[in-house]
């Protein structure tokens, strides 16, 4: 297939611009944040507060935000996403105004920070499935696993740039014109998306009661074998392999690199899977891909295993640079599962199951992480961690030969066809 094949549609190149700028601007959001919040209060725990903040709603009103992008007109509705992100950037931007803190009690300033983080997690419950559903509605279906592939691939170099512009950013221009910047990248993308023209509702199901809906989305994530086991995979690998978390503690007491170290061991995995998903445009893993993401997240729990003991810099980045890449591998798979699984009238309430699986195992596997290491010791917490992913993962392959046996091939030829 043709490496860029996705990249010849306008309007899919207008999409990746869209997205680019949201996931960069959000990714760099976070860390702005989290750096005014800890100045305000020098407490950790405020740290883990804002994260809470926003996987509270977002996870809360997943389901209920796919059955909406499953009634609604695509296009519009991640303008509205948008807009209502670039609202709360706007607010984050005012409350950072030089000297505002000290008119204003550090308490009140503080809670109105994690008002707009929460109302932040309502919008990232939309924005997600809107997203899934609108590239299918941009590509034909024959080419559904290229665009994921360029999407993924997209979504990877913001994350990792985002981050990385936000603490430059922080240190050269501060807080507050670094919050003007995020609100002009959402600007950006909301420009670039009404460039987009209106696409059409595909559910033969409008006004279907909210009950009803919601069940049809959970029976059909939970009957698809193929989806519902490379779900259940990810999640896994991220609840028990969430190594990440334990970064500062590895840089400070194990490692003993500083902080420019620990910027180098947060941006391996990262490295590692933008170089896997650009490599993926070339060498599709559509074939025999049930085993392929089978031994992806094995990989995945040896490399954590390899981390968690080394006591060596360099084979500590070593072992992350190729955790990202082989996690980079079954991110790729999973989302083309994903496109090529779903039908159109429930892409919505299926990316929605896909982002709470994602989005809590995120979440959850920093804290099982945290009190692992707290219950029994930093390097046992991530060895332990890495041999639950590694036993997950060999349970499902002896225990369901059809997802080991998945082959993605017949899928996209089928979809040639149409």
């Amino acid at each position: 297939m043709d490496p860029y094949a996705a990249l010849r549609y306008r309007e899919f190149n207008i999409f990746l611009l869209v997205r680019f700028a949201m996931v960069f601007a959000w990714s760099m959001q976070f860390i702005v944040i989290e750096w005014q919040v800890y100045s305000l209060t020098k407490d950790p725990l405020s740290l883990g507060i804002i994260g809470l903040m926003e996987v509270i709603p977002a996870v809360g009103m997943a389901l209920f935000a796919g059955h909406i992008v499953d009634q609604k007109e695509k296009r519009n509705l991640l303008v509205t996403c948008i807009a209502g992100f670039s609202v709360i950037s706007l607010g984050l931007f005012l409350l950072s105004w030089p000297g505002l803190e000290d008119s204003w009690p550090s308490k009140t300033l503080l809670y109105s920070i994690y008002a707009l983080v929460f109302l932040g997690g309502f919008v990232r419950s939309f924005l997600g499935p809107t997203i899934f559903s609108l590239i299918a509605l941009i590509v034909p279906k024959k080419i559904y696993p290229n665009a994921a592939t360029w999407s993924s691939s997209t979504w990877q170099l913001a994350a990792v740039l985002g981050p990385a512009l936000a603490g430059f950013s922080i240190s050269w221009i501060g807080v507050h014109w670094s919050m003007c910047v995020i609100f002009g990248f959402s600007l950006m993308a909301l420009v670039f998306l009404l460039q987009i023209p209106k696409k059409p509702i595909l559910n033969p199901k409008i006004g279907e009661p909210v009950f009803q809906s919601l069940r049809d989305g959970l029976r059909f994530v939970f009957g698809s074998k193929a989806i519902f086991g490379a779900l259940t995979l990810d999640m896994i690998a991220v609840l028990f392999g969430g190594a990440v978390a334990l970064l500062p503690v590895y840089a400070q007491d194990i490692l003993h690199v500083g902080s420019e170290g620990f910027g180098i061991l947060r941006a391996a995995p990262s490295v590692g899977a933008s170089i896997t998903m650009l490599g993926s445009t070339r060498f599709p893993l559509h074939k025999n891909a049930g085993k392929k993401l089978l031994l992806a997240v094995f990989a995945f729990g040896i490399c954590i295993i390899v981390f968690g003991i080394s006591e060596l810099f360099w084979l500590s980045v070593a072992a992350l640079f190729l955790s990202g890449a082989v996690d980079g591998v079954s991110m790729i798979i999973r989302q083309t599962i994903l496109q090529l699984k779903t039908p159109d009238n429930m892409r919505g309430r299926v990316a929605s199951v896909n982002s709470m699986f994602v989005g809590s195992s995120n979440e959850l596997g920093a804290f099982e992480s945290g009190l692992a290491a707290k219950l029994m010791g930093t390097v046992t917490a991530v060895v332990f961690g890495g041999c639950m992913t590694l036993l997950t993962v060999s349970a499902t392959a002896i225990a369901s030969p059809t997802f080991r046996r998945l082959d993605l091939q017949k899928d996209i030829d089928e979809h040639e066809k149409d």
